[in-house]
């Protein structure tokens, strides 16, 4: 069973410490505990979704925006380019200092 590392409350992301298999049952380990089914094929160090997320939503990652939902997300999904959009390094979108 590929496991998911999830380090604080707030994280709607966890991060795979092994592959999974689209339709593998991923335990979630450290601040999260349960499972969540996969839906794609989610690589090594790759984030999955663990709730409901809705388009324009932040994603956090170890307690930590990283970006905002560019799409719904649903838990088990692979979360990536394709469904994140990033915020850092951007200024008209991270925390301005106006």
């Amino acid at each position: 069973m590929p496991r998911a590392l999830v380090l604080n409350d707030l994280d709607n992301v966890a991060t795979l410490i092994d592959s999974g298999k689209a339709g593998d049952d991923c335990a979630l380990q450290g601040e999260a505990k349960g499972t969540v089914r996969l839906l794609a094929d989610v690589p090594f160090g790759h984030k999955v979704c663990i709730k409901d997320t809705s388009a324009g939503q932040e994603i956090f990652k170890y307690g930590t925006i990283i970006g905002k939902a560019s799409a719904a997300i649903k838990p088990g999904a692979h979360v990536h380019t394709h469904n994140v959009e990033s915020i850092r390094g951007r200024g008209d979108q991270a925390g301005s200092s106006k």
